[in-house]
């Protein structure tokens, strides 16, 4: 069965609720390191499952990837313009020294929530939400953080909680 809006929705509000809850739980796990990615990956799994990015989009509509500059250069090119005119169009260095995106939602999130660079698009976008990565430890700040932006992060992290 794949999840609705509602389902979405309640399911961010769920992790906006249990933040700093959800914060403490992750501290407390990331000494299990490998036994923590065997967990991440299954319940990434299963979870993909029922969920559809394209009903949701939000990671699209609230964020942005950082782009490195082998992203920069195979958009450009795929849009046809020069690395600069990318950059000037659509991105901005952040307070960490990253590029992102100058606005959001993403100027290439188009109709029905698909993305009109997806053969493209960011590495951080085709790695998102992460929850599928090799030592998923090194990355638990981000996982809280991603748990009230992508409803599937926050089931993740859900169901980690009631077997850890």
């Amino acid at each position: 069965m794949i999840l609705d809006d509602h389902e979405y929705h309640k399911d961010i509000t769920k992790a906006l609720d249990r933040y700093n809850d959800t914060g403490r739980f992750l501290k407390r796990i990331k000494k299990q390191k490998k036994r923590l990615d065997d967990h991440f990956h299954k319940h990434h799994a299963e979870v993909f499952e029922q969920v559809d990015c394209l009903s949701c989009a939000n990671c699209c509509k609230t964020t942005s990837p950082i782009f490195y500059q082998s992203d920069i250069s195979r958009l450009a090119k795929a849009l046809k313009m020069s690395e600069s005119d990318f950059i000037a169009s659509y991105l901005q260095m952040d307070e960490d020294g990253d590029m992102v995106l100058k606005s959001s939602p993403c100027p290439f999130l188009g109709y029905n929530n698909e993305c009109i660079i997806y053969n493209h698009r960011p590495k951080a976008c085709r790695e998102y939400p992460h929850t599928d990565r090799k030592n998923v430890y090194q990355i638990l700040k981000l996982t809280h953080k991603n748990t009230v932006i992508c409803p599937a992060v926050a089931r993740i992290v859900d169901r980690l909680q009631h077997i850890l």
